[in-house]
């Protein structure tokens, strides 16, 4: 082993003694330091064997080692300055090791399923372009070097591949975020991603958290029950009446036997047990919940105060109005802040003790002697503290009912009313205590500090030495604590319901607690049948289960993660089926990785999108997990929102997001997305056309700098100005959440509607030049002056035909466009030949401004766009979309 010396305590002097293995002893000259003594030690192997040294450096004369057992109180966190003495350290879970990284998944890359859609397409329109490709080299007969005309009606056809198509989108995404973080409707909502806005739009499972999610994660004490009488909100003067009479005698009395010495009194457990009145059952039940907890009182600092900060303590401690409580658990907060509402309040806290002042305004002290915190194991807290006046030692804890029910003298309420105030949305506490002599304690003592030494399963011999305390322990109180819903979650969750939206609710609290809130906000509807899956632990009892949860129908289901994890280990498939037909889904005493194991499962066996909506770090993986993650900022930091890819900073924003926002984003890309592959695609027509006309010769129609154009000044604008378009309102969209159903579909961006755009390429193309083939005279290079003009206002067109709300953008972005062309046809008039080469010919520009030019122009573009307005007129009359029908 190591042997380790505090450096302070070699004086030069003195002779140490190293005792090694058993009886062989060395002395060692008096050492400087630390080094000295491992260098000696090592410079000695030759004698001494260096693994066979046991125990430690003792002087002779020195008093007996005092041995403490290192804890969580004993870590020096990161960033730590030592003051004085001397540290070693063992830096322990670090890095992978943590808890925080353990509980959390890689997060994967998010592709939004309109994405996925698109890129089917595009590989649609690569097999179309090699197949024309081919079909054009064999019409010519596979003459000469037909491999190298393959490669160039590959390069000529190559518009088919919309090569804009990714920059629009992703142009398009960045709007849709800017407009999100921009509606003053959802103040402080961030877009964390600019990869996945159309997603909100197609979203049909939603899994949330409870705690901070639904609710405000603000706790408000609601019931104090004592077994025989329950106190509520309205009754609450009453207990403050008794507090105050209990203090009021209580110092009457001790001022009366102020000359008397207060020993420590015993603990009458051998007298008979006498019935206390309700006025000493609630003074010991309020006692307890003022002392049994890991609150501490903060002050805000008063300026000018700098020197004596001993007394301005003191002074602030009992004056001062701007008391804050800290603890880790806001339950406990409510706890406090309610003893302080009845007259006994917390006013100090350190290591080892804390104070409460009484009605009368006395001060109490209690040492707090042992303190045993709250774990996620043992579900419950305890402290041991000695009442400074009396000398009397109270073990008081606190804790679930589940691990309460066994520590606590038989009773035959206190089952009966943690269920009752459970079904009315309460968390409850059970509070017990347990008067100890000083014999008791001290023994306990002793155990305690010994099994805290030990090396070998310390956690369980620790906890062994704890429960031997905690017997027939003598139950106080049962307390409720209320977590209020956010505001407006129920029109929230019932428009979401209403939009076809599956709402699911994981949470780690438990089912009587989870059922309620899913009442209350209703995410369970009133008049809907709820099965409450019974706990199984065998594959047995998980098929009886099932079997009784298949002959229900339309009800909600309600499950604790135990009795999941059972269902999902043998009949993972069977289960999801019938959960998802379920209009809503309660998992209760979920784990984190559960969490995201269920976002995975409903992913794998639906194929649907799910987004997950969370507030604190055990919501980070399903967030992560879910094709869309929202965070919500709230008590519990920043963790969750920093994770996602939305963060909100209220749960009834996700309505606005979803129904307008998400709407928007999906109509809008999947209508830019099939506009610009429409683009490419009547330009490969035309060209196909052309080339087909002229004994299918693999020459361009068009020079470089007209096709940059067109992509570019000639389209770009009213192309792009298609983010701004709408169907409908945002007002009606959230007044008619059904709208969204359509939606999860899929029907704007299909192969169906693919093929429709691209027979109108098609019809367009072969209209623009076969038109300018049959229109032009004298001179053929008139041609590419008449069809490309076409084919400008047929684009400009199109866009007004597929623009459903007019924004005043939209129009300058038309007008901005054609003010473009007008002007290159000026000054670029000799792009507008087939090549100066092979036919050495410049346009003229007296031929553009000729009454000749603009009938040509007119009635091509005429017949190319008059009978789609007419056909989208009668589908607009005879089979009208569902919004159209609400904005009529």
């Amino acid at each position: 082993g190591s042997c380790f010396i505090r450096t302070d305590q070699l004086d030069g002097e003195t002779d140490w003694k190293l005792k090694v293995a058993v009886s062989c002893t060395q002395r060692l000259p008096a050492l400087g330091d630390l080094f000295s003594i491992n260098a000696y030690v090592y410079a000695q192997k030759p004698q001494l064997d260096i693994h066979s040294f046991e125990g430690t450096f003792t002087r002779e004369d020195s008093d007996p080692a005092v041995h403490e057992s290192l804890s969580i109180e004993n870590t020096l966190w990161a960033g730590t300055v030592v003051a004085s003495g001397t540290v070693i350290g063992v830096v322990i879970y670090t890095g992978k090791e943590t808890r925080s990284v353990m509980n959390t998944s890689n997060p994967k890359n998010k592709v939004g399923l309109l994405d996925l859609e698109l890129n089917q397409l595009t590989k649609a329109l690569f097999l179309a372009l090699v197949a024309l490709s081919v079909v054009m080299v064999a019409l010519q007969g596979f003459v000469g070097p037909w491999y190298r005309n393959l490669f160039r009606f590959l390069l000529l056809f190559s518009y088919i591949i919309p090569i804009s198509l990714r920059v629009n989108l992703d142009m398009g995404k960045a709007a849709y975020g800017w407009m999100i973080m921009k509606d003053d409707n959802i103040p402080g909502t961030v877009v964390r991603t600019s990869t996945i806005p159309e997603e909100l739009g197609r979203l049909v499972y939603l899994l949330t958290d409870k705690t901070g999610t639904l609710t405000q994660n603000e706790m408000i004490f609601k019931r104090l029950h004592l077994g025989t009488v329950s106190y509520g909100t309205d009754t609450m003067d009453e207990i403050q009446s008794h507090i105050i009479n209990s203090y009021s005698q209580v110092h009457f009395q001790n001022s009366g036997n102020s000359t008397s010495s207060t020993p420590s009194r015993k603990p009458q457990s051998s007298a008979p047990k006498v019935r206390k009145s309700v006025s000493s059952r609630i003074h010991e039940a309020v006692k307890a919940i003022a002392l049994c907890h890991n609150v501490t009182p903060v002050y805000e600092s008063r300026a000018g105060v700098s020197g004596e900060t001993e007394y301005a303590e003191v002074d602030q401690d009992f004056s001062d109005e701007n008391r804050t409580y800290q603890a880790s658990s806001p339950d406990e907060v409510a706890l406090v802040q309610w003893t302080e509402s009845v007259g006994l309040t917390l006013v100090n806290r350190d290591l080892t003790s804390m104070q409460l002042k009484t009605p009368g305004g006395h001060i109490l002290t209690y040492y707090i002697l042992q303190i045993f915190p709250f774990t996620s194991e043992s579900k419950r807290m305890g402290i041991i503290v000695r009442d400074e006046s009396s000398g009397e030692i109270t073990f008081y804890m606190k804790g679930a009912d589940v691990a309460m029910s066994t520590i606590v003298q038989y009773n035959d309420w206190l089952e009966e009313e943690c269920g009752n105030m459970a079904r009315e949305g309460l968390r409850t506490l059970v509070v017990a205590k347990k008067s100890l002599t000083e014999e008791q304690y001290q023994d306990f003592e002793g155990r305690y500090n010994q099994a805290k030494l030990s090396i070998h399963d310390r956690n369980l011999k620790v906890a062994a030495v704890v429960e031997s305390l905690e017997r027939e322990m003598e139950l106080l109180c049962l307390t409720g604590v209320e977590d209020q819903l956010q505001g407006d979650v129920r029109p929230t969750l019932e428009m979401l319901r209403n939009a076809g939206i599956k709402i699911w609710m994981l949470t780690g609290d438990k089912l009587e607690t989870a059922t309620c809130i899913a009442k209350s906000s209703h995410l369970v509807s009133r008049n809907q049948d709820i099965h409450i899956f019974r706990p199984v632990a065998t594959r047995g009892e998980a098929h009886l289960e099932l079997n009784a949860f298949r002959r229900k129908h339309d009800c909600a289901l309600v499950i604790s993660g135990d009795s999941l994890e059972v269902c999902l280990k043998y009949y993972e498939h069977e289960f999801v089926e019938l959960a998802c037909q379920c209009p809503a889904v309660v998992c209760c005493r979920c784990s984190p990785t559960q969490k995201a194991h269920i976002v995975k499962l409903l992913q794998y066996h639906t194929g649907k999108r799910t987004c997950a909506i969370g507030d604190g770090g055990n919501d980070v993986s399903m967030i992560q997990a879910a094709d869309c993650g929202i965070g919500i900022e709230g008590k519990e930091g920043k963790q969750a929102s920093l994770a996602a890819d939305f963060s909100i900073t209220q749960f009834k924003h996700i309505g606005r997001l979803l129904m307008v926002h998400g709407r928007n984003s999906y109509k809008r890309s999947a209508a830019l997305g099939q506009f610009v592959m429409h683009r490419g695609l009547i330009i490969s027509t035309m060209q196909a056309v052309f080339s087909s006309v002229f004994y299918f010769a693999s020459v361009p129609l068009y020079q470089g700098f007209l096709m940059v154009g067109y992509a570019t000044i000639y389209t770009m604008f009213p192309v792009f100005s298609l983010v701004l378009d709408q169907d409908v309102k945002p007002e009606m969209a959230l007044l008619y959440p059904e709208l969204y159903k359509d939606l999860t579909k899929g029907r704007s961006l299909s192969f169906k509607t693919f093929l429709i755009w691209v027979l109108i390429s098609i019809y367009q193309g072969g209209i623009l030049m076969y038109g300018a083939l049959l229109l032009f005279e004298s001179e053929f290079v008139h041609v590419v002056a008449i069809s490309f003009t076409a084919l400008i206002l047929t684009e400009l067109l199109m866009v007004a035909l597929t623009i459903r709300t007019w924004h005043w953008l939209m129009v300058v972005a038309e007008f901005l466009s054609l003010g473009c062309y007008v002007a290159s046809l000026a000054f670029l008039n000799e792009y507008f030949g087939i090549g100066r080469v092979s036919f050495g010919a410049f346009l003229d520009v007296a031929f553009i401004t000729t009454v000749t030019f603009l009938w040509k122009v007119s009635a091509i573009t005429v017949v190319s766009c008059l009978p789609l307005y007419i056909l989208k007129y009668l589908k607009r009359k005879f089979s009208p979309p569902s919004y159209s029908k609400l904005t009529s």
